[in-house]
């Protein structure tokens, strides 16, 4: 098939997912055709089955705002007509799904119709979709997708509870490449990050204040006490100032690093002992999965679609929002004795293995084959 996908480029799940999609189908011989403004932070290797289409936006000076939506839909329309598209999958609604629709009607007039699938990813839907100011598009254009998916039944949840739609939702969760994070850590760098043995302890985010990060880092000051570890923090973002000033007027300042934006995440999880996410709210949580992934127990909050992931007890443990002080009892649980620490091991790597790519992608293959199979009839 010939597949068009519209996304964002950057770190969040939402562009990563979208990525990781597409270079899986072009792994099955289709055609992946992305829609972006820049070239995806995941796409980093060529691959003859995928092609890379940059959405240009002229600035002139009557425009505070250049019109992204408008040079996107028409972008959209070259590509279809240019590349026999034959569906546009289309990640995040927020602006992709109502320009999906101004495309679509657009190739309407021509003649064509071109199946839209949109998916919902959390922020699209549970803050930035639900303002007054996008409301009434985003309902508008996800009631006129050929067909929604969202990535946790929590999503979907919250999706019918903050839009008035009647539409179905078809859930599909995130994935992981558990081949790509699975792999023997490298003791050379694991030796000097911990020269001593410590425990490494790891957050990735894009350190918005919905993640707290201030969280994460009262919890491992919490853990230090009780036992010698070393926090990496990954990532960057709004609040990153705010956390690495906290940090300089605590202690164990020495065993607290910012290491930034990381593309090969598969490199650095695989020497963490644990993985820490004290999010107010997810809608899915896939840092945590590529963790699991990793075989590298989870401690998060309770919040949004990680129960779907992080079970309890099993591959890690969860808590209440803003509840350090369990946070970090439950880390220390972990970590009271060898045996323990690999059995949450290996339970994390067992369930990661549930949302492995190979298990996901053929549910939005059947999807694409269903829509496409209807329009021929």
């Amino acid at each position: 098939m010939n597949i068009a996908i519209v996304c964002y480029p950057t770190f969040g799940g939402s562009g990563v997912l979208a990525t990781e999609l597409g270079k899986a189908l072009a792994d099955k011989g289709h055609n992946i055709h992305f829609i972006t403004y820049q070239q995806p932070v995941r796409l980093s290797h060529f691959h003859t089955n995928i092609f890379y289409h940059e959405v240009r936006v002229p600035t002139y000076p009557l425009f505070d705002y250049p019109p992204y939506e408008t040079a996107l839909s028409s972008m959209m329309v070259d590509v279809i007509t240019n590349n026999n598209i034959q569906l546009m999958h289309v990640h995040y609604a927020i602006p992709h799904a109502s320009a999906a629709y101004m495309a679509k009607q657009i190739l309407k007039k021509q003649g064509r119709h071109v199946p839209v699938i949109t998916t919902l990813h959390g922020t699209d839907i549970t803050l930035v979709g639900r303002d007054k100011t996008y409301k009434p598009v985003v309902t508008f254009s996800m009631m006129e997708s050929d067909i929604l998916t969202a990535v946790s039944h929590n999503l979907k949840e919250e999706t019918y509870k903050n839009f008035d739609i009647d539409k179905n939702i078809e859930v599909i969760h995130n994935f992981v490449d558990v081949k790509r994070f699975h792999r023997k850590p490298v003791d050379a760098f694991k030796q000097l990050i911990a020269p001593n043995g410590e425990k490494i302890i790891v957050h990735a985010s894009n350190f918005r204040k919905v993640k707290r990060v201030e969280d994460v880092i009262n919890t491992f000051l919490l853990i230090n006490e009780k036992m010698p570890g070393k926090l990496l923090l990954l990532g960057d973002g709004p609040e990153r100032p705010y956390a690495e000033s906290i940090c300089r007027d605590c202690a164990a300042i020495n065993n607290i690093k910012f290491l930034g934006k990381q593309e090969q995440m598969e490199d650095i999880l695989p020497i963490a002992d644990l993985f820490l996410l004290t999010s107010e709210y997810e809608s899915f949580g896939l840092a945590a999965l590529e963790a699991m992934a990793a075989e590298v127990p989870v401690i998060s909050t309770n919040a949004g679609g990680l129960p779907e992931i992080n079970i309890n007890g099993y591959s890690g443990y969860m808590s209440n929002v803003g509840d350090v002080q369990d946070m970090a009892k439950n880390a220390l649980a972990i970590f009271k004795d060898k045996e323990t620490h690999n059995r949450f091991k290996a339970n994390a790597l067992a369930q990661a293995i549930k949302f492995d790519i190979d298990n996901i992608v053929p549910q939005y293959e059947k999807l694409y084959e269903s829509l496409v199979f209807e329009l021929a009839q």
